[in-house]
């Protein structure tokens, strides 16, 4: 007794399997690998601030902030104007502001308004780098990073309404154990 399958000609079978194989291909490798979660390793990857001036991620960094929305970019750029020039640095922070959705005609006027502010701005524009960051609308993606490049920790800074120093506080360091308070071991 001969299956369904047999009364196929080998050529009908093998274009078959072909399909197959190139729907399991596309589900395995095009498919999203998700979002980076804690524990994750932040893929090295490069942008040009708003000066034009490349930025490369390398593990060292201790905060990575990443702007997705105007709602939460708007204050956030305000907040970190009157931090000054060279506050992000000296936290070891970088901030990456997603403008690969903004139309052309935007950017004619957004660019050189960005060249004011004293802070650096990373500016991504390209939406498979920014595809795997946690996000929450309204708000800055904070990533406290370990040395290897590693998430410690994801949080999330409302510009409008919270200070961004104590999100940038290194983490405290675990309990000891022992049950004492008062520093001894």
């Amino acid at each position: 007794m001969q299956g369904p399958a047999s009364k196929l000609s080998v050529g009908a079978q093998a274009r078959a399997w072909v399909g197959v194989m190139f729907i399991l291909f596309a589900l395995t490798y095009a498919a999203p690998a998700g979002e980076l979660k804690v524990g994750d390793a932040v893929p090295a990857f490069s942008a040009k601030d708003q000066f034009g001036v490349e930025f490369k991620f390398a593990p060292g960094l201790r905060f990575l902030l990443l702007g997705f929305d105007m709602g939460a970019s708007r204050p956030a750029n305000l907040k970190l104007a009157d931090l000054g020039a060279g506050w992000l640095e000296k936290h070891g922070a970088a901030y990456v502001l997603d403008i690969h959705t903004m139309p052309g005609i935007a950017r004619v006027f957004a660019l050189p308004k960005m060249k004011k502010y004293p802070h650096r701005i990373i500016l991504g524009d390209d939406a498979a780098l920014l595809a795997p960051f946690p996000r929450q609308e309204g708000q800055i993606t904070v990533l406290t990073l370990a040395p290897d490049g590693k998430i410690q920790e994801v949080r999330y800074w409302h510009p409008a309404d919270q200070p961004l120093a104590p999100l940038l506080a290194p983490p405290a360091p675990p309990p000891s154990g022992n049950g004492r308070t008062d520093g001894r071991e």
